[in-house]
């Protein structure tokens, strides 16, 4: 199968948050505080699969935070935070939801994410990856976490389905 294909099938997307969703660094403030830098095409992009009915989780091994209150404005109410086993998590999660691997994108940054990649029907990462995960993803953004790297493979499952740029679709969800 082609990745034009395996972009196709896609029907559940799966994200890191620190360094896919971010850029992966941290301004640690006075007050202990962790703050970090998302993208904005990478929200509009999720809105805009949430509005065309794909399933969006997120996972984290990072304690919750402000992150969680960005992901609820942009309509995902799925996001796992202090997973320290994600392959398992990732498992009990299709069970749970009744899905099928070849329809689940995963997209991960660093080693703890490694796992995942046997898994899924496709495993991603962004350009700043480790190499590790460099050397087995099926799919390498050319953006790096936290630069457009979620929305670059959301805009790939959406094209590859006839469904990005036509607000026809959007509107009638």
């Amino acid at each position: 199968m082609n990745l034009l294909q395996r972009f196709r099938r896609i029907r559940v997307f799966i994200f890191d948050v620190d360094g896919v969703l971010t850029n992966g660094d941290l301004l640690v403030l006075d007050s202990g505080e962790w703050a970090r830098v998302m993208n904005v095409k990478d929200g509009y992009a999720l809105q805009l699969a949430l509005k065309l009915h794909y399933k969006i989780f997120i996972i984290s091994g990072s304690a919750p935070s402000a992150v969680e209150l960005r992901l609820n404005k942009l309509g995902i109410q799925t996001a796992y935070f202090g997973i320290k086993d994600k392959k398992a998590f990732v498992k009990e999660l299709i069970e749970q939801e009744q899905l099928q691997p070849e329809e689940i994108l995963f997209m991960g940054d660093d080693i703890p994410d490694l796992p995942v990649f046997d898994i899924v029907g496709l495993p991603a990462c962004p350009a700043d990856a480790a190499s590790e995960l460099l050397h087995k993803a099926t799919f390498i953004s050319g953006f790096e976490g936290g630069k457009g790297c979620v929305r670059e493979v959301i805009e790939k499952v959406l094209r590859s389905n006839d469904q990005w740029g036509n607000e026809s679709l959007v509107a009638s969800t």
